[in-house]
């Protein structure tokens, strides 16, 4: 180790003197000792490091004008974040807008009648409904005065609520008169149509074909000199279903 570092002394005394002897090295060279050298570790060859010039930083220094410390030290720009943000408020406050349009057009539709109404979707619901009815409107208008128990029955079978007024206004005077001249009311039912299903509830328009035949005064297996009255009627009821039934509630003549 003696004898390297005499040597390099004796190159420096000698690059001083400005003697031709030595070998010139690059000016950005300089010849440094190792660190083995130092510690005693021979065998270990001088290491050259390149001189840094006058501002210039050494490799692993930051503070550069062009690092992301010195952008923030001088205030300079930041990448821009506030636009995705923007957007993302936006479309918040759109999707909201139309979740609650989305909710309130629901109840309105739910709460329409129209849409309530099931009587054109449900065909096998309104054809029971039509055949109910007919039956009932049958019964509730026909008269026997050979028969006038099944008359009553179907007064208890088929009417509920207000209609068992209704029917016996309809009918008070007739069956008086139907007694006594031995009359004899047919109504059959020609056409139905289901207004409005509503739950159990709903609603008909019925047409029906009306005869009555006097019978009284008549000799046993002739005629009766009354040939009947015929005449169309049309009405609607109410209809309500109650232990597997539909019942008459209503009955509407529409002022007749």
């Amino acid at each position: 180790m003696s004898t390297t570092r005499h040597h390099i002394n004796r190159q420096r005394r000698r690059k001083a003197l400005g003697d031709p002897a030595s070998p010139a090295r690059p000016a950005g060279d300089v010849l440094t000792e190792p660190a083995a050298d130092r510690a005693g570790e021979p065998g270990r060859k001088p290491v050259r490091e390149r001189a840094r010039k006058p501002g210039e930083e050494a490799p692993g220094e930051s503070g550069g004008e062009g690092t992301p410390q010195a952008r923030r030290a001088s205030g300079g720009p930041r990448p821009r974040r506030a636009a995705p943000l923007v957007v993302l408020c936006v479309l918040t406050l759109l999707l909201g807008g139309f979740a609650g349009w989305a909710h309130s057009r629901a109840g309105e539709l739910r709460g329409d009648p129209a849409r309530a109404n099931t009587a054109l979707t449900d065909l096998a619901r309104t054809s029971e409904i039509k055949g109910a009815t007919a039956e009932a409107v049958a019964a509730l208008f026909s008269y026997d005065h050979a028969a006038p128990d099944a008359f009553d029955k179907a007064r208890k079978t088929f009417l509920t609520g207000k209609a068992v007024a209704q029917h016996r206004t309809l009918f008070g005077g007739v069956l008086e008169q139907a007694a006594r001249q031995k009359m004899v009311i047919t109504t059959t039912v020609t056409d139905s149509a289901v207004e409005r299903i509503d739950g159990d509830r709903a609603r008909v328009l019925v047409y029906a074909d009306q005869s009555s035949v006097a019978t009284a005064g008549a000799k046993k297996g002739a005629k009766p000199r009354d040939q009947g009255v015929y005449a169309g009627a049309m009405l609607a009821v109410d209809v309500l279903r109650r232990d597997g039934r539909w019942l008459v509630e209503n009955i509407d003549t529409f002022g007749r």
